[in-house]
């Protein structure tokens, strides 16, 4: 492995680390909003990523991945990577399946927000002719992001998704646990299938493409 396969990794990683954090602090900011005191009581309510990232899940295991996918192809297709999960207690009755919801939806939309932030700077990176930036950093961290927005919200759980389902077909706490238990060992199984892996990719990829247009937009705007 050249030295640029080891620095292409470890931008990779170093976005991985950042975006999983930023994932979970958008469910502590949300949660925090909504009057749920827990996330804040548990030190999850900051921007430090050492509160919110996960020693096997975001290090060891999308580590590994990084480093042994990158010898192919720079960016792994399925890319395994959690933070600790953000404890929520819905204190408030009356509105505790609107919360469930906004905070669900909280830790996507830090991601969909972030490849917002870099679409827009990769344009202006690449309006003023610096294309190494953009396809080293700013292109990664677009395709990162969108990925783990649109993965987060497939409907099995443990993900993000599962919560909307849950709400949207009136799912029992007992039903939705009971799935939960074996919701890894599904997902497992999934993206190893074919016809999942090509649903998803079109999803990432349809999910993705408004923000590299984004990115266009800028650089037409402020190109010289």
């Amino acid at each position: 492995m050249d030295t640029a396969q080891l620095s292409k990794a470890g931008i990779l990683f170093i976005i991985l680390l950042c975006s999983l954090a930023l994932h979970e602090f958008g469910h502590a900011w949300m949660a925090d909003k909504r009057g749920d005191p827990l996330p804040r009581q548990q030190g999850r309510v900051t921007l430090d990523p050492t509160a919110h990232l996960d020693p096997i899940g975001s290090f060891l295991i999308p580590g590994i991945m990084i480093l042994t996918s990158v010898f192919s192809s720079g960016m792994p297709f399925a890319l395994l990577g959690w933070g600790k999960p953000v404890q929520i207690s819905l204190p408030n009755r009356d509105t505790r399946r609107l919360d469930d919801i906004l905070i669900t939806l909280a830790g996507p939309g830090v991601n969909l927000l972030l490849a917002l932030v870099f679409s827009i700077a990769a344009g202006l990176f690449y309006a003023h002719g610096d294309t190494n930036a953009v396809n080293r950093f700013f292109t990664p961290a677009i395709r990162l992001n969108v990925t783990l927005a649109v993965f987060n919200l497939v409907p099995i759980p443990p993900l993000d998704g599962s919560h909307l389902l849950r709400h949207a077909i009136g799912m029992s706490d007992e039903i939705y646990f009971r799935l939960a238990a074996n919701g890894w060992w599904v997902l497992l199984i999934l993206i190893n299938v074919s016809f999942f892996r090509e649903l998803l990719s079109t999803a990432i990829y349809a999910s993705a493409t408004p923000f590299f247009h984004i990115a266009n937009f800028v650089t037409q705007l402020f190109g010289t």
